[in-house]
């Protein structure tokens, strides 16, 4: 069953109007499942529904929903295989990226990285989800850039995308928004001492909690599961 979202400023720009509907299902306020309809986002972001057509392609496209024929489009439901499969690519691309990354790391991109750090605990502090979302977001692009492949980039931020419905499910949970935090400032204490075994470690570790949270949020709603 859809459910009515509350009416936001007027927004013409599609890539806007996607990042919005990507932050609702990262942050759980569209949960797996759920439809999302045409004639409510046209009314919600003050736009025509060719637009909405198009925001939905690119949703689909980053594998947050699906579109159906005669049935509209949904919010993905991710099985605990696929979680399972897609956060081991993701190990996979983000360990490599780590071991690619120059060391010490340039000074740039040792203080970008931490003036968004600071201002990821200062939104957590002030429990703004939505900023810590993005925030977060822009932490790990900055950091994954740093190896010096763009087309490695993208295929870890393609996968983090694919993860949003996986963590729509644990946001907000202190502990691992604090450990998330804590294991931010150790990525730039490596990146800036040269720590290349420790931050090809953390560079992996550091996405396991949110695959196990899921897991186990899975298994308390629908039982144990099996996987290949």
């Amino acid at each position: 069953m859809a459910v009515a979202k509350a009416k936001d400023a007027v927004v013409s720009d599609p890539r806007t109007i996607t990042n919005r509907l990507e932050e609702d299902i990262a942050l759980g306020r569209i949960m797996p499942r759920e439809r999302l309809i045409e004639e409510e986002l046209a009314l919600r972001f003050g736009v025509n529904r060719h637009v909405i057509r198009q925001v939905l392609m690119e949703l689909e496209t980053i594998g947050l929903i699906i579109r159906q024929k005669n049935k509209g489009a949904t919010v993905r439901d991710l099985l605990p295989e696929d979680v399972i499969n897609i956060y081991a690519v993701r190990e996979l691309l983000e360990g490599k990226a780590a071991e690619l990354i120059p060391l010490p790391a340039q000074p740039d991109v040792v203080k970008h990285l931490k003036d968004i750090q600071e201002r990821h605990s200062k939104a957590a502090d002030a429990g703004d989800l939505a900023n810590v979302f993005r925030l977060n977001l822009l932490f790990h692009k900055t950091f994954f850039a740093a190896c010096g492949n763009p087309h490695l980039a993208d295929a870890i931020q393609h996968f983090a995308l694919k993860a949003h419905i996986a963590r729509s499910l644990t946001v907000g949970d202190p502990k691992l928004l604090r450990r998330a935090i804590e294991e931010h400032a150790k990525i730039v204490h490596y990146l800036e001492t040269s720590d290349r075994e420790n931050l090809v470690r953390l560079a992996v570790d550091h996405i396991i909690p949110s695959r196990e949270a899921y897991l186990e949020t899975y298994r308390r709603r629908f039982g144990d599961f099996k996987t290949a």
